[in-house]
């Protein structure tokens, strides 16, 4: 009985996360593309905070339902979107999550966030390459020409993005659902709590790169 409380506690509990990031899509779009077509999306910090808290296998599972719901509902992309999502998103948070379980403290969380980020970074460098010229229609040497100058400062620009608000969203998030019942104090804890230096640091990275994402889109 308590484990079959814990699997439908648990399903509940990703349902909303996915939820949240689907919304987290829809709310994106009135942000403006970058080079025509990069999208910025701010689900792959719900994504990662959810791992944070139930493992890396939680994250690929709700990428995998936000990707496809993004896929059969609001996506121009079809399969090639689908795809790049999961990719994205999942270089991104396993790493993450992965490195955050082996050491579960607030150094743990920011070193498991820049991997993901810098790995996020180079794995989209190399599915863009592969990717890209098919759904885009272009040779793929346009694509090669805008890997180092484009594809590659939006991932690591979005990632630290999503870092960062990871980082200032982890702990009252985590709280919410440790009040609620929804999740399990042990599986919720940082060692330690996060002091004022750690929120003000987690807000200097977040305004550093929501600067640099505003120059890319050319608004400073």
């Amino acid at each position: 009985m308590q484990k079959q409380k814990m699997s439908t506690r648990y399903m509940a509990v990703v349902a909303m996360f996915t939820a949240v990031a689907f919304v987290a899509v829809l709310l994106a779009k009135v942000i403006p593309n970058v080079a025509g077509f990069l999208s910025y999306e701010p689900k792959d910090a719900v994504i990662v905070i959810a791992s944070f808290i139930f493992g890396p296998m939680t994250g690929v599972i709700i990428s995998l339902l936000v990707s496809f719901i993004e896929m059969i509902s609001i996506s121009t992309t079809g399969i090639y979107g689908f795809l790049m999502n999961v990719v994205s998103t999942c270089a991104f948070v396993v790493p993450a999550a992965w490195l955050y379980k082996k050491d579960h403290s607030q150094k743990g969380a920011v070193l498991g966030l820049g991997l993901g980020v810098v790995l996020m970074a180079i794995v989209m460098v190399v599915w863009n390459y592969i990717i890209t010229p098919f759904y885009m229609g272009v040779p793929r040497e346009v694509v090669a020409g805008m890997l180092a100058s484009v594809f590659l400062p939006f991932n690591l620009i979005k990632g630290g993005i999503n870092a960062a608000l990871t980082l200032l969203l982890y702990k009252p998030i985590v709280g919410a659902l440790r009040k609620a019942g929804l999740v399990e104090p042990t599986h919720s804890s940082h060692k330690g709590k996060f002091s004022l230096g750690f929120t003000l640091f987690s807000v200097a990275v977040l305004v550093t790169f929501v600067l640099l994402f505003l120059m890319m889109i050319g608004v400073l």
